[in-house]
């Protein structure tokens, strides 16, 4: 296997609705800021692999427009994801495995103020069972928070430490959306969304982009004083009707860390993609991740929430804290689908 590692990454800050730019004109900056960063040259990067949805832009084939963020002539080597930018990280370091191109520019992006993303995702339902029923993401995560709090002894005052514990993680984070002091016992006097979820436990409408830039062996080396070298990639998915799987547990999440080899030694940082507060509590059992472990210091998921790149995020801050020196060995993971269906797990390492 090829050395491969992530040289540079950058973002946008996440907000609830950018009413003047586009999705090409968050995305500009950033891609253009990853590519700075990464000290390779634009016309230098061998691949390009972006994450997306049409259902989310409202229109067929909307990475085709994004393009003109990358810059698509002279001609590039390009592919798309319609998934969290998180896979097209994990398609871009498969890619260059092959060994014929040695750097990758990643992006993800998604405005999802321009639509209901609670009633969006039910097209990503079962169309003959689930879908006519037209639950929306909310609803179904609230009935899998209920299964995991009925079988594993958590309380609602767990899940509301989580969200508190992201709240004021994200106070560090420029980019986070939703950040600040907050109390327990505070949080849990909220009505709730749908029972047992209130809205702290639940993900923000966000705008925003991110992009990753991609190095192998000597090239990353000489472009980065620290890379962030992806030690084991992988990812899973369980059944796509609700009703086949065990909603209190995470079985993909479990051996995607376990291929990843995220338990052959300890991990200083994880960022966890949790879309919802009860999420990141299932998420440590799967992966095995104990106290010693600093989670989503970001803020994660629930401080700002930008579809198609939240999990490449995660991926990125926890990259960014071995690039900085903050750390040493790291942990991304990316979710897709209802509760929790798909899960990707990254570890990384400084050398």
């Amino acid at each position: 296997m090829r050395d491969v590692a992530i040289v540079a990454f950058a973002q946008s800050p996440s907000v609830r609705q950018d009413s003047v730019r586009n999705e090409v004109e968050i995305l500009t900056p950033v891609i253009a800021e990853a590519i700075k960063r990464s000290g390779i040259p634009r016309k230098e990067i061998g691949f390009t692999c972006s994450g997306s949805c049409d259902y989310l832009a409202g229109v067929p084939f909307a990475f085709v427009q994004a393009l003109d963020a990358v810059g698509a002539w002279p001609p590039i080597r390009e592919s798309h994801v319609e998934m969290d930018g998180a896979w097209a990280l994990y398609e871009a370091w498969v890619r260059l495995q092959i060994g014929d191109v040695d750097s990758a520019l990643v992006y993800g992006f998604g405005k999802s103020s321009v639509g209901d993303p609670r009633e969006i995702s039910v097209a990503q339902l079962d169309p003959y069972y689930m879908a006519p029923l037209w639950p929306d993401s909310v609803s179904l995560a609230a009935l899998q928070a209920r299964a995991f709090l009925e079988s594993n002894g958590y309380t609602e005052r767990d899940l509301a430490e989580v969200a508190a514990r992201s709240f004021r993680n994200a106070k560090n984070n420029p980019n986070a959306q939703v950040k600040g002091d907050f109390e327990p016992d505070e949080l849990l006097e909220a009505p709730y969304d749908v029972s047992p979820l209130r809205s702290h436990d639940c993900p923000p409408i966000s705008d925003g982009a991110a992009a990753v830039v991609l190095a192998s062996g000597e090239l990353a080396r000489k472009v980065c004083e620290r890379p962030a070298w992806i030690t084991g990639i992988d990812h899973r998915t369980e059944a796509h009707s609700l009703g086949a799987r065990d909603l209190a547990k995470s079985p993909s999440a479990a051996l995607a860390a376990e291929k990843a080899g995220s338990g052959d030694r300890p991990v200083d940082v994880a960022e966890l993609h949790a879309p919802f507060s009860h999420q990141e509590l299932m998420l440590r059992a799967a992966i095995g991740l104990g106290d010693e472990v600093e989670i989503n210091p970001s803020g994660g998921a629930l401080a700002a929430n930008p579809i198609m790149a939240t999990g490449l995020i995660r991926i990125g801050e926890a990259a960014s804290r071995i690039m900085d020196g903050r750390a040493t060995r790291v942990l991304g993971h990316a979710t897709s689908g209802p509760c929790l269906q798909q899960n990707l797990v990254c570890v990384m390492e400084a050398r």
